[in-house]
């Protein structure tokens, strides 16, 4: 029985393999590590997979189980730095320039300072990739709900890049007079 629990949970786990991850990284980013966040996921959703009623449907239940672990896996630990730094390495090695890596921190790290609901939506849709309707299922929310919160999540997100923006600019104008 126990080879054909894995052989069914590897049959339905094989299609959602590239989203969990992707999504997980996401999630993980500057907190957590987001191989250990796919594990604990993947445990849990494997001890239960006989309680899932829609099996079709296992890539919704990863994602949420994903963020219902790092949410509870944050409250519980501090920011660490060593995480964001591991984070960066995995970068280099994959040959990304320096200037994309300090777009791509930048980038988390002002998501992180969305709503949750924003945040989450944000990351299906556009890291992700997935369509406003599946976003809607896997939220367990309506379509209108998904939109509402992507579109005041790229507001939001506009604000503050801009806000950040400007500070540089000023910032790198002040080092400009004095190094002059």
């Amino acid at each position: 029985m126990s080879k054909t629990k894995q052989s069914n949970f590897l049959k339905a786990y094989e299609s959602c393999h590239e989203s969990l991850v992707r999504y997980c990284s996401a999630l993980a980013h500057g907190k957590m590590d987001a191989e250990d966040l796919v594990q604990d996921v993947l445990l849990a959703a494997y001890a239960n997979f006989d309680k899932i009623k829609n099996k079709d449907q296992l890539l919704h239940y990863l994602l949420r189980a994903a963020r219902n672990r790092s949410v509870s896996k944050f409250r519980k630990q501090k920011y660490k730095a060593t995480l964001l730094e591991k984070h960066t390495e995995r970068l280099v090695a994959q040959e990304v320039s320096a200037d994309t890596i300090l777009e791509i921190q930048l980038l988390y790290k002002t998501l992180d300072q969305l709503p949750e609901k924003q945040k989450d939506a944000l990351i299906l849709f556009e890291i992700n990739g997935f369509s406003m309707k599946e976003i809607a299922v896997i939220q367990e929310k309506s379509e209108g709900a998904v939109k509402t919160n992507i579109s005041r999540g790229r507001q939001k997100l506009k604000e503050i890049m801009t806000a950040k923006n400007e500070w540089f600019t000023q910032v790198f104008g002040t080092i400009k007079t004095i190094t002059l």
